[in-house]
This record gives C-alpha cells, sequence and structure tokens, in this order.
C-alpha cells in the first residue's frame, strides 16, 4: 500500500525521528546514562577502529582517534554561527558531500534539524553528539561520539577553517556511520547528501542542453530555498580532480551560493557564486576576486556583493562562462514546489517500497521484452489538471534505489536505473508482455544511469497511467523507493499486489465401466503396486508417475522427487490415511494433464524448463494470483542459477500452492477477488504443506 501526505511548503521539523541505535536508545537517553555514570560516551555500532575508515584497504598510515578537548584546549561545537567557510575537505575524496554540506549552511531551518542545536562542549557535554538525515521517506537521528581521525594532532578527514570549532568534522562521521564507512563516502552526487539533508526531491540539468531561463530558474530555486551543485564532467579517471588553467577543477562537487544581475558598462550581466569546498582554488576568469570587471561597479554595491572576499574559495563569474565551463547543475528543491511558476504549490505525494529480485521482478528495461514486464508496476489516476493549466497534470517521479553506499564493502554499487510511463488499461492485474510489445511509452526518465536517484518532472494530460521502474540490464537485484508527486491529490496503487484464486471444482471421476483406454491402462499399473487396500503410498506414487510420464517425450525430466510426490497425497489424500486410491490419482490425472499442457506452452526452447520469469502468467492460467513478494519467494525457492524452473520444481510449486489456496477455502478464510493474509501463514503453507 502507498504511503500518501501532502507535502506543504516549509519541511516541518515536528516529525519524530527514528533513533539508528541497535538497543533503540536514543540521543538523550545516553546521554543521561553517560553523565549519571560520569563517563564519555564510547559507540559501539561505530568504533573508533579502523574498519570504521576503510573496508577495502588497510589505513595508509598511524591514526589516532581523539577527542575535541584531546586536541585543542577549549573546543566549541559552533563558532560564531555554523558557516559555508566552516567546511575544508580532508582526505576524503567526498567533495559532493562538504558541497551539500555548504549549501546547507545557508538554509537555517534545515540547519537547525540536521545539526539540532541542544549539544556543545560545555553544558551536558558527554562526549555524545547527533545529527540527523532523511533516508527512504523518514528521518534517522545518528549519534556518535566525539573520537575523531588524528595524524600528529591534527583532523585528517573534513575540518573547519577554525582549529576550535568541530560540528562539521561530526557530521562527516555521523554520515560515514549512517554509510557504514569513512570510505563509503568516496565519490558521489551533490544531490545525494542534498536529499538527505532535506527530504527534497532533486532535479538535474546539462547546461549545455538546458532551457533558456536556466538562470531564471536556478534564481527562483534559489530564493526558494533550494540547494544547488555543479560539476565539470571528466572524459577519464585521469582527469579526476584535475586543475585546468582557469582555476576549476574537474569531477570535483562545487555548491552554488549565490545568483545577481548587476548594471555593468550600461548593460545586465548574470553573475553566480560558485564555491570549491577545499576551501582554496578559485576561478581567475572575469569576475573573479580580484578582476578588473568590479572596478566598475558601485563601491556599495561591491561591497554588498563580495564581502570582503579572499582566498576562500568561493568566487564570482559570469554566468555565460559558468555555462560554458561546468557540465551539470543539480537542484535539491526543499519541497516539490514548482520552479517555473511564481506561486508556491502544495504537492500530494505517493511513496511506494519495492525490489528487483533476480528470476522474478528483476526485468530489465524494455529491450529485453522478454522479462520487461515482470518489472513492479504501479498505476497512476490524474484527474485534475493543475490550477493554471486546464489540460495537463504536473507530476514529478523520483526513483531512488536504496542502501548502496552500505552494500560496498560487500561488492555492489549503484545499479543502473531508470523507469517508463504508459497510457494504462483499466485491469488492476500485472499488465503483460504483449502490452509493451505493441504500446510506446508515454514520457520516461531522460537515460539510465548509476545514480541514487533518477527524477523528472513531466506535464500528462488527465488519464490513467503505467509506471514501470527497472534496472537497465535484467537479473540485478535492487530495493527501491518511488515517490510520485502530483500537484493535485493523484490516487496510485501497486499492480499485481492481490493474492487470488480462482480454482475450478474438481471433476467428479467416472465410473469403472465408463473409463477411458487411458484410464485402464493407469488402473492395470496401478493395481499393480497397490496392496489388498487398494491404494498406493508416496514411494508407490513416485514409481507410477515416473513410469508415465517418462513414456511421454514431450517432457524432458530426472523423474519427480519424492518431496514433489508427498505434496501430491497430501493434495489429493481427502480421507487422511496418507495414501490414495485410485479414484482420487484419477482426479489429480485429470489435473496433471492441464498442468503439463501449461508447462509446455512456457517451455518455448523444449529444454525441459520454464523460465521463472514466466511463473506469474503459468500460476495465472491455473487459476492462481501471486503478488510480487509471494512470487520473488516462490522464485527464490524453485528457480535454478539460470533463472529456470524444471518440471519437478514446476509440479510441486503448483501442487502446493493449490493445496494452500483449498486449505484456505476449507477453512472459510480465503475470500475471492481480496485476499488479506498473514504472509508467514501464506508462506509456511504453501512452501511446505
Amino acid at each position: 500500500m502507498p504511503l500518501q501526505s501532502t507535502l506543504s511548503g516549509k519541511k516541518s521539523s515536528s516529525v519524530q525521528a527514528e533513533s539508528t541505535q541497535w538497543d533503540g536508545k536514543t540521543f538523550e537517553q545516553l546521554r543521561q546514562e553517560c553523565l549519571q555514570k560520569g563517563v564519555l560516551f564510547e559507540d559501539p555500532d561505530f568504533p573508533a577502529v579502523d574498519s570504521s575508515l576503510f573496508y577495502s584497504q588497510t589505513v595508509p598510515v598511524q591514526i589516532q582517534w581523539k577527542r575535541p578537548k584531546e586536541i585543542c584546549e577549549n573546543p566549541k561545537f559552533i563558532v560564531g554561527g555554523a558557516d559555508r567557510t566552516d567546511i575544508c575537505q580532508g582526505q576524503l575524496g567526498d567533495c559532493w558531500l562538504l558541497a551539500a554540506i555548504a549549501s546547507l549552511t545557508l538554509k537555517k531551518d534545515a540547519m537547525a534539524r540536521v545539526v539540532p542545536p541542544d549539544q556543545d562542549f560545555d553544558h551536558n557535554y558527554a562526549g555524545i553528539f547527533h545529527f540527523q538525515f532523511w533516508q527512504h521517506n523518514k528521518w534517522l537521528d545518528v549519534v556518535v561520539d566525539d573520537r575523531l581521525p588524528t595524524v600528529r594532532n591534527r583532523l585528517i578527514m573534513l575540518h573547519s577553517a577554525s582549529n576550535d570549532e568541530f560540528w562539521s568534522a561530526l557530521l562527516e562521521k555521523a554520515y560515514a556511520k549512517l554509510n557504514g564507512s569513512y570510505e563509503s563516502l568516496k565519490g558521489g552526487s551533490t544531490m545525494e547528501a542534498m536529499e538527505d539533508f532535506t527530504g527534497g526531491v532533486g532535479e538535474m540539468y546539462e547546461t549545455k542542453s538546458a532551457p533558456e531561463n536556466l538562470f531564471s530558474i536556478m534564481k527562483k530555486a534559489l530564493d526558494r530555498g533550494s540547494m544547488m551543485g555543479c560539476s565539470i564532467d571528466i572524459t577519464s579517471s585521469a582527469e579526476s580532480e584535475a586543475k585546468t588553467s582557469t582555476g576549476l577543477v574537474k569531477g570535483h562537487a562545487y555548491s552554488i551560493t549565490g545568483m545577481e544581475e548587476l548594471q555593468f558598462r550600461g548593460q545586465t550581466v548574470k553573475l553566480i557564486r560558485v564555491r570549491n569546498p577545499w576551501g582554496q582554488v578559485e576561478w581567475n576568469g572575469a569576475w573573479s576576486d580580484n578582476s578588473r570587471e568590479w572596478n566598475y561597479i558601485d563601491k556599495k554595491e561591491k561591497d554588498r556583493i563580495l564581502q570582503n572576499s579572499l582566498e576562500d574559495g568561493e568566487f564570482w563569474m559570469e554566468f555565460e562562462d559558468f555555462k560554458k565551463n561546468y557540465d551539470k547543475v543539480e537542484i535539491c528543491n526543499m519541497t516539490p514546489d514548482a520552479l517555473d511558476d511564481d506561486t508556491k504549490r502544495h504537492w500530494a505525494v505517493n511513496v511506494f517500497e519495492g525490489n528487483w529480485i533476480r528470476g522474478s521482478t528483476a526485468g530489465g528495461c524494455r529491450n529485453y521484452i522478454d522479462t520487461f514486464w515482470t518489472n513492479p508496476q504501479f498505476r497512476l489516476q490524474l484527474e485534475d489538471a493543475d490550477d493554471d493549466d486546464d489540460d495537463v497534470c504536473s507530476v514529478v517521479i523520483a526513483l531512488m534505489q536504496k542502501n548502496r553506499r552500505k552494500l560496498r564493502k560487500e561488492g555492489l554499487d549503484l545499479e543502473t536505473i531508470g523507469f517508463a510511463v504508459y497510457e494504462a488499461p483499466d485491469d488492476e492485474s500485472q499488465v503483460e508482455k504483449d502490452f509493451f510489445r505493441y504500446h510506446p511509452s508515454k514520457a520516461r526518465s531522460r537515460t539510465y544511469i548509476n545514480m541514487r536517484e533518477v527524477s523528472e518532472r513531466f506535464t500528462l494530460p488527465p488519464g490513467k497511467y503505467l509506471l514501470v521502474p527497472t534496472t537497465y540490464q535484467p537479473h540485478q537485484e535492487a530495493d527501491f523507493i518511488i515517490r510520485i508527486f502530483s500537484e493535485k491529490k493523484a490516487d496510485a496503487i501497486e499492480l499485481g499486489s492481490n493474492v487470488d484464486a480462482d480454482l475450478p471444482d474438481p471433476p467428479m471421476p467416472t465410473p469403472p465401466e465408463e473409463e477411458t483406454d487411458e484410464e485402464k491402462s493407469l488402473r492395470r499399473l496401478f493395481d499393480q503396486l497397490a496392496g489388498d487396500d487398494k491404494a498406493i503410498s508416496v514411494r508407490e506414487l513416485q514409481q507410477m508417475l515416473n513410469g508415465v510420464l517418462s513414456r511421454r517425450k514431450e517432457i524432458k525430466f530426472d523423474g519427480l522427487s519424492l518431496s514433489t510426490c508427498h505434496s501430491i497425497i497430501n493434495l489429493m489424500d481427502v480421507d487422511n490415511t496418507g495414501m490414495i486410491e485410485f479414484q482420487e490419482f484419477k482426479v489429480f490425472w485429470e489435473k496433471m494433464k492441464n498442468w503439463i499442457m501449461l508447462f509446455l506452452a512456457f517451455d518455448t526452447d523444449r529444454s525441459g524448463k520454464m523460465s521463472s520469469y514466466e511463473l506469474r502468467s503459468a500460476l495465472k492460467a491455473a487459476g492462481m494470483q501471486l503478488n510480487n513478494q509471494l512470487l520473488q519467494l516462490v522464485g527464490l525457492r524453485f528457480g535454478d542459477d539460470t533463472f529456470n524452473i524444471d518440471f519437478d520444481d514446476y509440479l510441486t510449486c503448483i501442487v502446493r500452492l493449490e493445496n494452500m489456496f483449498r486449505v484456505f477455502q476449507a477453512m472459510d478464510k480465503f475470500k475471492r477477488g481480496r485476499v488479506k493474509m498473514n504472509m508467514m501463514q501464506f508462506l509456511m503453507l504453501s512452501m511446505n504443506v
């Protein structure tokens, strides 16, 4: 089910943040415990050891973890207010994070949420600090102790220009803890950290192909409290952080901190202020700190804009030069208010969480038509047009993959992701392959890219739409969250989320005198195996079925397992003897013939196996519908390493599922059309019965 809410123009600070400590204790509880015991906090979840720094290498130098009071005589949390000049990069390649922190300091409300002011080194000091970050639609409160990595008594990671100020170093440590280690912060998009600081939604512009009013878009965004970053593309790893002749650095994340329009020699000039998180290395072209252009500007105006500029990493440049030199602009809207409208708007948001699991729901992009349709699908109904346009609805779709930084130490990294939007049919069940074969998309992400989040803004006519988020390649696993922002309230549901069955009543077995030649042949074989009680056991059933099926050349398999035959007896044994009589076997055989026909229909290459991605269709043809979570579990249980299911596993699966549904019918807990049941009950019954 989606989580629905309406975002207002200001991010509420009243939303309670969840503790991330293993024992669930809050910052205040932990601080009070330390004060009562007279000890300084030592974080068991992120200890002062090498593994908190690096996961893929040994620490190259002798690191000492020191508390601020061991580094300087009178440490302060914040000196004279948190400022963008408090952020100087250390030995870690996390300029993207530092650029976002610099932008954060310009947004006082957001800053107060991320860096709570209720902490310092004097009152109630206990060696513990806390910070709050947005992660996957909720706010988390992350506590850290104040032991920081040093070499020769100097901080080696993020630090302030003031030797006695520590808020920025502790913020970086908390963010490293959230993501598993300091090393996990190497390389990234400024947008990622901006969103984690605000819960906002991001947009990206390529400066060389941006709309003509990009300056207006960016200035309006800055005026509304949005955070912005920019960067210069690189063509090879050798160019990473290479300095150009104009003083700019390639492959490096900058923050955008101001925009102005000035009168210069009778003309209006558009200027932009950019900051290098290194705290040094600046643009040396037109409108740089000491350029001659400033000599032609009124002194009062010049002093207002330059504010006693020093070699602090921050500089002005003309907007046209900015577009020529920088390649990307990232804007994180503190709320998803439109950037192309002069009025504030409140947007409704639908949030879904899901995952791509190989063998069942990791279908890849539209290039892989045979599996594309198996991806999770969401239907969006846009009913009311925008207030300022009677014909279209504004929608922002943001697809985010979860926890990928934390998984780096396991050898995993960001997947290449994107999405497509189609006009939706009326059916609420999963849309199948043929629909995508013959219907083009109405909108889609501009590209598939290995970033944490891909977001796009669309204007669509009112109607029903189908949203399909995917990885680029099939069989790639990841968890995701998708946010759908719309100016007017929109209904959204996940398709194929029902658990349902439409099973025909078992046919009445024919009397002996009306048996077909096939049934007479089966009776003779059955009687040979059965004893005086005229029933066969599980092993005798295995012998009989393997003998009969081995004569059918169209079925390629190595024989049915004893486990499969146990499931068959559980399904057909109506008198609970643990054995089945021939009349019961005849009913099963009619089912078996239908299941064989289904299997052969999906065994397209006659290999004796069917793709696990086709399991949804095969089960639907057999009268059973599972949701994505259960399909994923079934696919993992019965699929092999190449995402195929052989005949024996297929039969076990379908027999157990039918048995489960019939058990629920018998217990009068199964209601056709909509089924709500305990997931573990379902799994235990379907996998173990």
